[in-house]
């Protein structure tokens, strides 16, 4: 492995080449996404590995010289128990085998790669003090698509102990491997135990895919909003320049800026000749997508601090030769920058169902109500409706703050909890929901568009989008089950993301 330390300055020649440097300092949310997934492999930087090695010679002076929570003592309520030096060998295995104790459905293989990954760059920030072989295995998983069988439940956002400890007996040989290419086991002891498993990497892993996909489905939804103006008619005042000048949110008047941009809008549009001012699905839009990139951005920052962090307790200092017991790993921060962005993005897909019932309404489309064809009593995409608002009711489930629990554990020393790891699941799975509500919009705006015969020009963004989407959708205005329509135009808004990303550009 060492003939893959390089220094972190090399890693602006390795932006084509499927590399990710691993520095401690450096790792975005974009990085775990392809570490996960596996289009790119880790270089852990040769300062950062020296970082690793002065912390674990650090660690090992300071235990053998006073008392170190985890290392010569118990742990949580047990902090008090000094363990015998005799025990010390055995102590860290102990502790790994008593914690993994994660219980539920096991992982998908990305989420667990995504934990690798954080957990890989956090050692290498240099204050967790464990043997410099642990960041090499971690990184050679990554690179041969092997990963620890990690299960869903064990933590309650002050450190994913359990999960982290099914990892660590995975390194140790004594916890199944999925894939191939396992590293080889290694010898762990009380100096590796708790400074591998005191991190939030799997939560922290979880945000990082979920923001990545969502941020991106955002953007998709201003895509599809834009289809479905234009199939309504509707007014390009909401989005002048002047209006997000006078109030300057920052999200808000980015949202303004693209949508001129999809549409070919000016600055200073003309005002409609036709109805004063459209329906809040419409005319408010940059006021409620404005905040969900807000959030968006807001939860970027908290992950990418966290997951460049040395938030092991305790965190060894070799500097001043010190042992620093802490809290750095409350994820407070993390848990309520989640709960926000959930709940600014349930506001997004809201307004796509009231665009939806916009679509549906003969007055603002001058069609049949509900897109129907000719043949009379045709019911057309009415169940979109129905479909949508069962899919946004999932999504408005998953927004309920996490951050609003509590747990007192281990005797009562562990008296409170962020919950960061329930509020990371539930953003992973608003992805889904939020997919379907969207899809159901775009499949009716392309409906629109086409029984209109509305064109946008084809160099325009919104154009290449309709263009796109024509392609996918069948154009069949008969009453037909309209599930694989709805799943087709929620695929579609992954390259809608790439559409939105270039009219900015």
């Amino acid at each position: 492995m060492s003939s893959r330390i390089v220094d972190t300055a090399h890693a602006a020649f390795s932006g084509g080449t499927g590399l990710v440097v691993l520095d401690g300092v450096g790792l975005g949310v974009a990085d775990v996404v392809r570490l996960a997934d596996g289009s790119a492999r880790p270089v852990p930087g040769s300062e950062a590995m020296r970082r690793v090695e002065e912390s674990w010679d650090a660690a090992r002076q300071i235990a053998a010289t006073g008392r170190v929570y985890g290392r010569s003592t118990g742990v949580g309520a047990n902090r008090n128990e000094d363990v015998p030096t005799e025990a010390a060998a055995e102590h860290g295995l102990r502790l790994l085998r008593s914690h993994a104790g994660a219980i539920g459905e096991e992982l998908p293989a990305r989420e667990v790669r995504a934990m690798l990954a954080v957990r890989a760059n956090q050692l290498l920030a240099g204050g967790a003090g464990l043997r410099p072989t642990v960041v090499t295995a971690l990184c050679e998983a990554l690179e041969s698509g092997a990963h620890p069988a990690v299960n869903e439940f064990g933590s309650v956002g002050t450190g994913d102990i359990a999960a982290l400890a099914q990892a660590g007996l995975a390194l140790a040989g004594e916890h199944p491997w999925r894939g191939p290419g396992a590293p080889k086991p290694l010898q762990l002891d009380n100096n590796d135990a708790l400074a591998f498993i005191s991190s939030n990497a799997l939560t922290l892993g979880q945000s990082a895919l979920a923001l990545h996909e969502l941020r991106g489905l955002v953007q998709a939804t201003q895509v599809v909003a834009a289809l479905s103006l234009l199939a309504v008619d509707g007014s390009h005042e909401a989005y002048a320049a002047p209006v997000h000048a006078a109030r300057p949110h920052r999200g808000s008047g980015e949202v303004a800026r693209r949508m001129r941009e999809l549409i070919g809008a000016a600055d200073r549009p003309t005002p409609p000749l036709g109805r004063i001012q459209d329906p809040y699905g419409f005319r408010c839009l940059p006021q409620i997508h404005g905040p969900a990139l807000d959030a968006a951005d807001a939860l970027e920052e908290v992950v990418a601090i966290e997951v460049n962090s040395a938030a092991e307790n305790p965190l060894i200092s070799p500097e001043d030769m010190a042992a620093y017991h802490h809290g750095g790993f409350y994820q407070a921060q993390l848990a309520l920058a989640l709960d926000h962005f959930r709940l600014a993005l349930t506001q997004v897909a809201r307004l796509s169902t009231s665009r939806l019932s916009t679509l549906n309404e003969p007055a603002f489309t001058r069609l049949r109500p509900f897109l129907a064809d000719d043949v009379p009593a045709s019911s057309g995409v009415m169940i979109l409706e129905y479909a949508a608002g069962a899919a946004l009711g999932d999504l408005r489930a998953f927004s309920a703050p996490a951050s609003l629990g509590h747990a007192v554990l281990s005797r009562g020393v562990e008296e409170q909890a962020s919950f960061a790891s329930l509020a990371a699941r539930q953003t992973l799975r608003a992805c889904r929901a939020y997919r379907l509500v969207v899809g159901c919009e775009l499949v009716a705006a392309v409906r629109a568009l086409r029984q209109r015969d509305l064109r946008p020009e084809p160099d325009l963004p919104v154009g290449r989008a309709l263009e796109l989407a024509e392609s996918v959708l069948a154009a069949d205005q008969a009453d037909r089950p309209l599930t694989d329509d709805v799943t087709a135009a929620a695929a579609l808004l992954d390259p809608f993301t790439d559409i939105w990303r270039g009219s900015g550009s």
